[in-house]
């Protein structure tokens, strides 16, 4: 794949453009991960493609090498790895919390001490989230920030 890029001057509208023989994985990750950048994720749902605004995901997981998105009510499979989604939502209040969970900040209730040194993050839908010991340095470093 060859990749050009084209400086413009300052008046004329930045667009980005893929030019491609058929939408393979390698081109739906380029485009979740510019779409991410836009504040959406590209995710499927029954076969098809579903824009999540980033803002609704309340945490994502990896499970049996495939990775999900859940919303208040709903689940999306995501075409990238976790640490890839991790890396494209690091600045938009996401932190791992598990090593195969990403939890995003905006959307906990109220969190709480569990057993063995880990923590329990209540979600705003309901749902409880063990946050391993591992992560909860990291937990209360950025709920500090």
């Amino acid at each position: 794949m060859e990749l050009k890029l084209k400086r413009i001057p300052i008046e004329e509208p930045e667009v980005l453009e893929i030019r491609c023989h058929k939408v393979t994985d390698d081109v739906q990750e380029i485009i979740s991960f510019v779409k991410s950048r836009q504040g959406r994720l590209s995710a499927q749902k029954d076969g098809q493609s579903i824009e999540i605004p980033v803002i609704d995901i309340f945490y994502a997981e990896s499970v049996d090498n495939r990775v999900f998105i859940y919303t208040s009510k709903e689940s999306y499979e995501i075409r990238l790895k976790l640490y890839e989604l991790e890396e494209m939502l690091k600045t938009k209040s996401f932190l791992r919390v598990q090593k195969s969970m990403l939890i995003n900040l905006m959307k906990i209730k109220s969190i709480k001490p569990a057993l063995s040194g880990r923590y329990t993050a209540l979600l705003k839908n309901g749902e409880e989230i063990v946050i391993s010991r591992k992560y909860v340095a990291d937990l209360k470093t950025a709920l500090k920030e």
